[in-house]
């Protein structure tokens, strides 16, 4: 089992940048990003592997959102680079024992979450 603890969320204008932090408790496992804005469907953001090779995104963020992983420190880190208005949701980062998998349903631990708002 795994426990996994977000931080780095705020309020930030367009253009902007924020850091996003997701500590994993016990062994590693491939970890992934989503966000759920209001009324929308919790969608993927980014996924790494357990190892921190072979980052994938969802189109919508690539080029401006970059995933990564510091083994040491077991910690997943979301640096997102020229934030917009449609980046507002609340993130959370997720587990899985299976790689590459963008689907929510692969996931079977997440964390609690944490609001990023991006204001025009």
């Amino acid at each position: 089992q795994v426990h996994l603890v977000e931080s780095g969320g705020g309020l930030v204008q367009a253009g902007d940048s924020l850091r996003l932090s997701c500590v994993a408790s016990g062994r590693a496992y491939h970890v992934g990003w989503f966000r759920q804005a209001p009324d929308k469907e919790r969608e993927f953001v980014a996924g790494i592997t357990s190892t921190g090779s072979q980052p994938f995104y969802a189109d919508s963020v690539k080029g401006r959102f970059t995933i990564s992983r510091d083994t040491a420190k077991n910690t997943i880190y979301l640096q997102m680079d020229s934030l917009k208005p449609d980046d507002t949701a609340m993130y959370s980062c997720a587990a899985s024992e299976v790689a590459w998998k963008n689907n929510r349903h692969h996931y079977d631990y997440w964390g609690q979450g944490i609001q990023v708002t991006v204001s025009a």
